[in-house]
């Protein structure tokens, strides 16, 4: 545990690295070491009464994963999937799970200056689950703190992890 605490002190003063990906108009960023793959969209197998942004599961080399529709999660347009759409697959506290996007485009560096605080909206959104806006030329990023979101109560795919 030490040195991931030590790694991650250090960290704060380097450039992070984020997968870059669409949703409807938006692009959005994770972490890119919370990414095990990605994979184009397949057909998966529907869970019963299951929420409705959580479209089911698949055997990834004998591993049962859940496929999370981020568009669904985050009240975007209806779903449609297309050779574009893409499921990354994450990795995060040895639980694999899938998020359906509409396409990835590349891996972004920022430093910590091009990273700005998530402004206050209110009830109108709920930023609990967004790191900041990273900003890139005149490229804008939604940063997601994808763990935070996939240990969320309505999410529960992943134990909550230590505060």
């Amino acid at each position: 545990m030490q040195a991931s605490a030590i790694s991650a002190s250090s960290s704060a003063t380097q450039a992070l690295e984020f997968l870059a990906f669409k949703l409807g108009q938006e692009e959005y960023g994770i972490d890119i070491q919370k990414v095990q793959e990605l994979r184009g969209y397949d057909t998966v197998t529907r869970i019963a009464n299951a929420p409705a942004h959580i479209k089911g599961v698949i055997n990834l080399r004998g591993i049962i994963v859940p496929i999370i529709d981020m568009r669904i999660k985050f009240n975007l347009d209806a779903p449609n999937y297309d050779e574009f759409t893409v499921v990354i697959m994450l990795n995060m506290s040895n639980r694999v799970m899938g998020m359906v996007v509409d396409g990835v485009s590349d891996v972004i560096t920022l430093s910590p200056e091009q990273i700005r605080p998530a402004p206050e909206m209110g009830a109108a959104l709920d930023t609990e689950y967004l790191i900041g806006l990273g900003t890139l030329d005149q490229r804008m990023l939604i940063l997601v703190d994808i763990a935070r979101l996939m240990s969320s109560a309505d999410m529960g795919l992943v134990e909550r992890l230590a505060a």
